[in-house]
């Protein structure tokens, strides 16, 4: 007698499939940030009348994220992942449509309302790390993420390559590329319906709510997460904000200063096909800590000169820094928490973290532009404005170690 025996079904088949199609959304959709942060600043400096307010535009993005991640997260949390993204995407064409409109008046207060507008696209785009678990198992939730985060390395030569083909397209400067963004929202709309995670079930009257949100922020594991993910975010948005001013102003040109930010991108991305896996390996703490000392040796290099190989080798090795240090914090805090708590602690961590990168990048112009007498001196001040960040998230990331294994 012969025993039949079945494939074991696995576990994970449909979280395969949604990180599948998150890829393909990241990849595509994706594209349009290194654009707007590519240009953003550019442009804001041709239309503000004081320069040290050029990143402004920039900031707006991140504050209309900030603003947008809570109630975007309890709007996900009732109507599903989908619906969500779907109004990210039409947040991000609706700001493209009245940034293109701000660039054709010259009007700096229609430049911004559009900028703020986009972040809604921004702060729907932050949630598809988030939805990559929202199905998987726990084993492969790091690989989930990560390969989610992996989708950005096409995004990342796809952005700057759309922003030298229409930057002068047209007359007006840079009305091709807000143009292009919103043709990429519209089209991206099309791919989130094959996404296929099951909306909440509402939660029975007797149900655990969970913890509030005091609660939760009194939790180290979660405190910790959110201090070096607002670090890496901020501190990445902070450098970054300001390479495209600091390039052009070092007497380099517009295509320098995209295939400057496509090495960063990449670099942001092209290690999210291992990050899960090294995560797993040898602990998301250290996974956190080797993204502080990556960013802390950006700034290292960024201080040593400014000849065009400094400023590739200082941004690739930020973005090397912010995806170990900004996947590893979301991976601590996608399990430190109870599902029922799902929709408070993304949205409370997001516009912590967004709070802090809209600070950050209006700071970013206002070091460069508005520290010493030149660009020089000013890139100089932004990268050594890293240091306290680093030092009290590397602080943290200690406390917490020394005190888990107190607790063991």
């Amino acid at each position: 007698m012969t025993l039949q025996t079945t494939s074991p079904i696995d576990p994970d088949q449909r979280a395969r499939r949604n990180v599948f199609v998150l890829v393909i959304v990241q990849a595509f959709m994706g594209a349009q940030m290194p654009m707007l942060f590519i240009i953003a600043g550019l442009a804001g400096q041709s239309l503000a009348s004081n320069i040290c307010l050029a990143t402004l535009p920039i900031s707006m993005i991140v504050l209309g994220s900030m603003l947008t991640a809570t109630p975007l997260s309890s709007f996900m949390q009732n109507y599903g992942r989908r619906a969500g993204f779907l109004v990210g995407s039409f947040g991000g064409a609706a700001g493209a449509a009245v940034g293109a409109i701000g660039l054709m008046l010259s009007s700096f207060p229609i430049f911004l309302a559009g900028s703020f507008l986009t972040g809604i696209y921004m702060s729907a785009q932050g949630f598809y790390r988030f939805a990559a678990a929202d199905t998987a198992s726990p084993a492969f939730r790091p690989k989930a993420i990560s390969y989610v985060m992996a989708g950005g390395l096409v995004s990342a030569v796809l952005g700057p390559q759309l922003v030298k083909l229409t930057s002068d397209a047209m007359v007006v400067t840079f009305l091709g590329s807000y143009l292009t963004v919103i043709c990429i929202n519209l089209l991206g709309a099309l791919l989130l319906i094959f996404i296929d995670i099951p909306k909440p079930k509402p939660a029975a009257e007797d149900a655990p709510t969970g913890r509030s949100r005091l609660e939760l922020l009194s939790d180290p594991r979660i405190s910790v997460a959110i201090i070096c993910s607002m670090v890496s975010y901020a501190l990445m948005n902070l450098v970054m904000t300001s390479t495209p001013l600091a390039v052009v102003g070092c007497g380099f040109t517009k295509g320098d200063a995209a295939d400057v930010v496509t090495g960063h991108v990449l670099a942001m991305f092209a290690p999210s096909f291992i990050t899960g896996h090294v995560i797993a390996r040898i602990g998301v703490e250290k996974v956190v800590a080797i993204g502080l000392a990556l960013l802390g040796a950006a700034g290292l290099v960024a201080l040593q000169g400014v000849d065009l190989g400094n400023f590739f080798v200082a941004l690739i090795l930020l973005g090397f820094g912010w995806n170990f240090g900004f996947i590893g914090a979301t991976a601590m805090l996608a399990g430190a928490h109870k599902p029922e708590e799902q929709g408070r602690v993304q949205g409370m961590n997001d516009a912590i973290v967004f709070g802090c990168v809209t600070i950050a990048s209006l700071a970013s112009g206002g070091l460069m532009n508005c520290t010493g007498g030149d660009p020089v001196q000013g890139w100089s001040a932004v990268n050594i404005a890293m240091v306290p960040f680093l030092t009290l998230a590397g602080g943290a990331l200690i406390w917490l170690t020394m005190r888990s294994g107190k607790t063991a």
